[in-house]
């Protein structure tokens, strides 16, 4: 979806500059180099434009709702970890994204998703989404949201990240988690509380060809993945008007559960083993998270997750 509508930016962008209002292109080209950075200064986010009547029937359509275990205090930043990926990161979008719904359960918080930085070069289309309350995921972002004496900040990352998406097959609770540490070592040297976020159902919207590790199509997609910095998993689901095939998702309940905040003192240069200790406490509490709730969401007693 994403790639879809940045190559329909891209395409008007060319348009532009080749054709008769040329000139308009290369003012935005200027425009682009004046404000090339702020995506890792916080965005341009527009309330109204997060608040488009389309986004109400976006999250009504699946459903996708949003589930607090906690309460969030304003005099606090939050990393929040977002798992898993899936294809759309449906539940990330329409919870953090659109409408009122996460300001109405934690009053006083502004989030903040970080996406992968390439989109932000795309032109045009980086104005959409950073109306939509979207930055980079670059580290100098994240440190300039968590960075905020006052508090009421809170980074939402997806933790998988492009890799993960590979995994997005209907019923797949495996996490592309036990080396990504980084946001371990940011919430530290900010002292930003940790949050686990899974949202049951996001890996539910599509079918995903078949790509087990080792296979061809999988060494494949990892190489283009390590390339172009966003992976290219190879999914249907269903069409307009028949559910056999097509592009639109599933109609599959999303919901997003927001784990308790998990305290962390701020230490500017922490050790491996200091953030290793961190690391191993949030999985503990992401597993937990996922056990008190996945009976009421449809997922076997039997099944748990699977960290790689």
């Amino acid at each position: 979806f994403l790639s879809l509508t940045a190559e329909f930016c891209c395409g008007f962008f060319v348009i532009l500059i080749l054709g008769n209002f040329w000139f308009l292109g290369v003012l935005y080209l200027l425009w682009l180099y004046h404000d090339w950075d702020t995506p890792c200064t916080g965005g341009r986010r527009f309330q109204c434009i997060r608040n488009w009547t389309v986004w109400k029937y976006f999250r009504e359509y699946f459903p996708i709702k949003l589930i607090k275990t906690s309460e969030l205090s304003p005099k606090h930043n939050y990393l929040l970890g977002f798992h898993p990926h899936g294809v759309l990161v449906a539940g990330a979008f329409g919870n953090f994204c659109t409408g009122p719904n996460f300001k109405t359960l934690f009053p006083g918080i502004t989030p903040y998703l970080h996406i992968t930085p390439i989109w932000f070069r795309c032109p045009f289309f980086r104005e959409y989404i950073m109306s939509a309350g979207m930055v980079s995921a670059a580290k100098e972002s994240v440190s300039y949201v968590l960075n905020n004496d006052r508090g009421g900040h809170a980074s939402i990352i997806v933790i998988g990240g492009a890799e993960e998406s590979l995994n997005a097959h209907p019923g797949s609770l495996t996490l592309n988690i036990l080396k990504r540490k980084g946001f371990i070592k940011m919430a530290l040297k900010h002292g930003a509380h940790l949050v686990p976020v899974f949202s049951f159902g996001e890996n539910e919207l599509f079918k995903q060809v078949a790509n087990p590790r080792g296979s061809r199509l999988r060494n494949i997609q990892e190489r283009m993945q390590k390339i172009m910095g966003f992976a290219l998993p190879l999914f249907h689901a269903r069409g307009v008007f028949q559910y056999t095939f097509g592009l639109i998702p599933y109609r599959q309940p999303i919901h997003t559960i927001v784990g308790s905040p998990i305290p962390v003192k701020q230490n500017l240069n922490p050790t491996r083993e200091e953030i290793d200790q961190l690391h191993e406490l949030y999985l503990q509490k992401l597993n937990k998270l996922f056990e008190d709730h996945k009976r009421n969401y449809g997922i076997p007693e039997h099944r748990s997750l699977i960290f790689e």
